[in-house]
């Protein structure tokens, strides 16, 4: 049976392909994930894609996957920023969560090249679109070997 992992997205992502195309590229939401997934079956992993514009949603997800995921890739969207609430989450589930960003964060507004979920996260890529979530996937296919 292949490892699950989770791919997670916060806000306003469900509105890729719509929103600031030059910030974050013209593929809609599905075509993401189904690109996603298909790159993640690739290296033998079946991956499982949620999205929520909810805060509190994220972090109940995050409380479930420890159970059943090996790893999750996030991108947290803006909560990435100030959610203590969520860094609390993936602190508390003990596997190992990649932060992704489509945009370089350090490259637009001063916030957001602050990350209040970084520290507790296995690591960080931002800055290459979609690709960050394929490089995100495939370091976790290496972690959870």
């Amino acid at each position: 049976m292949a490892r699950k992992i989770l791919i997670m997205h916060g806000p306003n992502l469900n509105l890729l392909g719509e929103r600031e195309p030059g910030i974050y590229g013209d593929t809609n939401f599905e075509a993401v994930n189904a690109r996603l997934v298909k790159y993640a079956e690739s290296l033998g992993l079946e991956a499982e894609v949620f999205q929520s514009n909810h805060e509190g949603a994220l972090i109940d997800k995050l409380h479930e996957s420890r159970r059943e995921f090996a790893g999750v890739v996030l991108n947290a969207g803006a909560y990435t920023h100030y959610s203590y609430a969520i860094a609390d989450a993936i602190k508390a589930i003990k596997i190992p969560v990649v932060e992704v960003h489509i945009s370089n964060v350090f490259a637009r507004d001063q916030f957001r090249s602050h990350s209040v979920i970084a520290p507790v996260c296995a690591g960080s890529i931002s800055g290459f679109g979609v690709l960050s979530y394929e490089l995100g996937i495939h370091a976790l296919a290496d972690m959870t070997k």
